[in-house]
């Protein structure tokens, strides 16, 4: 099991939005509005570490108006 958080910088006033489409991705645990130098955090479980390069990789940093991520690996 691979759990991550995902930390997105977006365009000014697109946050509810991307948060929204982000929920609705499968293995996407949780995303919420945040204050300071991202704009929203993404808790993420996938099965193996390729599932979770995909999702990031080919769904989240797709999604428009997304500028930036930086992903936080969680060790167990």
């Amino acid at each position: 099991m691979e759990k991550a958080y995902v930390l997105i910088g977006c365009e000014l006033g697109s946050e509810n939005e991307i948060v929204e489409k982000l929920k609705k991705i499968d293995k996407v645990k949780d995303a919420k509005v945040v204050y300071g130098d991202y704009d929203i955090v993404v808790e993420a479980e996938t099965d193996t570490e390729s599932q979770m390069d995909s999702l990031i990789t080919k769904k989240i940093r797709q999604l428009a108006r997304v500028r930036s991520t930086m992903t936080l690996g969680v060790v167990s």
